[in-house]
């Protein structure tokens, strides 16, 4: 047998997090990478369904996917906040865990900040170029 289940099972004990992360990742590059595919059916953002407006998040789905087949140009094209975010975060959670709580305060600030400077942003005419597009 390819999987031994009791190790799997063990594993999902001794460590949750790592467990639960794999195993949600996994759903998730089925969904993006199987289920869109087939049925054509996604979840669409909710904030733009109903506003018509480019929330901060909008194009995180086509970045996955991008980032998936290695377009990486297209992926910040779709998003660079995230581009942005993601290191930002990474200097959050190494400041947070050696308990540096004055720069990881600052650091969160500075992100929830840029967040919501780009959602309002994205949405002006003159920042237009901001919204998630297709470049090819």
């Amino acid at each position: 047998m390819l999987i031994n289940w009791y190790k799997f099972t063990t594993y999902k004990r001794t460590h949750p997090k790592l467990f639960w992360g794999v195993s949600l990742s996994l759903v998730g590059v089925v969904y993006l990478k199987a289920w869109i595919p087939l049925t054509k059916i996604s979840i669409p953002c909710p904030f733009h369904e109903w506003t018509g407006l480019y929330c901060p998040g909008c194009g995180v789905t086509r970045v996955i996917l991008s980032l998936l087949k290695f377009d990486v140009i297209q992926a910040f094209r779709f998003n660079p906040l995230l581009f942005i975010l993601a290191p930002l975060y990474m200097l959050y959670w190494i400041t947070n865990k050696k308990q540096i709580r004055p720069l990881s305060q600052a650091i969160m600030a500075i992100m929830l900040i840029l967040t919501v400077t780009f959602g309002i942003l994205r949405n002006l005419p003159l920042f237009e170029y901001l919204a998630p597009t297709v470049i090819r």
